[in-house]
């Protein structure tokens, strides 16, 4: 083989099979045969005359040749859909797919109508939407927009400061009755608290009142979880009491399922941001989705704008 066996489709099944480390789940992705997949990487291998992928019964991962060819082909890819974008965007076409990442009980909760809000508007606009609570690469998982809850390290993305996501304690009316309810900051220490696992420094929780006042409490408990949705149902239960964001139990709390505990101190708020692949920020379409999660977002129960301005 040479050069011209080098296509365009083999780029993308490799691409995709170096992203999923599956053969099988591309095939599915792809709507093709596993064969074909397979015969698509040994084509450009040969092509190539080097091996990309390292094939284990359970797993494929790359080579160090491969991890070199994948680094330059997820560029050449996008550098050729962004070409096709600008190509569209002259004709005033909106159409095509948006990547976007989302933290998951926000993107269960809110994101997901705000999507399908979008698409009404936009039917012509395909969105790929991925519910992760890592912090994942946008440029090599292929994503094109990243919502974040906390802080950031320094990025090399583009910036788009959301709000402030508002917290407050929670428990349900059959924990407070049998545990009784906490009057001040320090009665946290007796009582049981659902904990996250992911969170650094779950074992204090720090409490605000007007004024600036702050309390740094023990909190412990025999349950600690790694997902918001799993917190949720957790204090539904009666397991015990805890920080939620205002976004996750905002319906619990208006139907009387949960409680707010000590109503005068609130955990602090946590930054809610936007982060766009730079290469993609002139893409139509992405432009249109980054606009109307923007001004969306700030709809959300308990998210407010942040004082920096959007």
């Amino acid at each position: 083989m040479d050069r011209s066996d080098v296509t365009l489709e083999r780029i993308r099944t490799f691409v995709r099979v170096a992203e999923r480390g599956n053969l099988s789940a591309v095939a599915r992705e792809l709507n093709i045969g596993q064969s074909s997949v397979t015969r698509h990487v040994r084509e450009l291998e040969e092509a190539l005359g080097v091996a990309l992928l390292s094939r284990t019964t359970r797993r494929v991962t790359l080579t160090e040749e491969g991890g070199l060819y994948y680094a330059n082909a997820i560029q050449i890819l996008r550098l050729l859909e962004q070409a096709t974008d600008e190509a569209r965007s002259a004709r005033s076409v909106s159409a095509g797919t948006v990547r976007i990442s989302c933290t998951a009980a926000l993107g269960v909760r809110h994101v997901s109508r705000l999507i399908f809000a979008f698409q009404d508007r936009h039917p012509d606009i395909a969105v790929d939407f991925s519910l992760t609570d890592e912090r994942v690469d946008l440029i090599r998982e292929g994503v094109d927009i990243a919502l974040r809850l906390g802080p950031l390290a320094d990025s090399s993305m583009k910036l788009r400061a959301i709000g402030q996501s508002r917290r407050v304690l929670v428990a349900s009316p059959a924990y407070l009755a049998s545990r009784g309810r906490p009057a001040t900051p320090e009665e946290l220490k007796d009582h049981e608290g659902v904990r996250m696992s992911n969170v650094a420094g779950s074992e204090s929780l720090v409490l605000e009142r007007a004024g600036g006042i702050r309390h740094l409490v023990p909190f412990s408990g025999h349950l600690r979880v790694d997902h918001g949705l799993a917190a949720r149902e957790a204090f539904v239960a009666g397991r015990g009491l805890g920080p939620a964001h205002i976004w996750l139990v905002d319906d619990l709390l208006a139907d009387g399922r949960l409680e707010a505990v000590l109503p005068d101190y609130a955990p602090p708020a946590v930054p809610l941001n936007m982060l766009i692949a730079p290469e993609r920020t002139g893409i139509a379409r992405v432009r249109l989705l980054v606009e109307f999660l923007a001004e969306g977002m700030l709809r959300v129960p308990g998210i407010e704008r942040s004082r920096a301005g959007s």
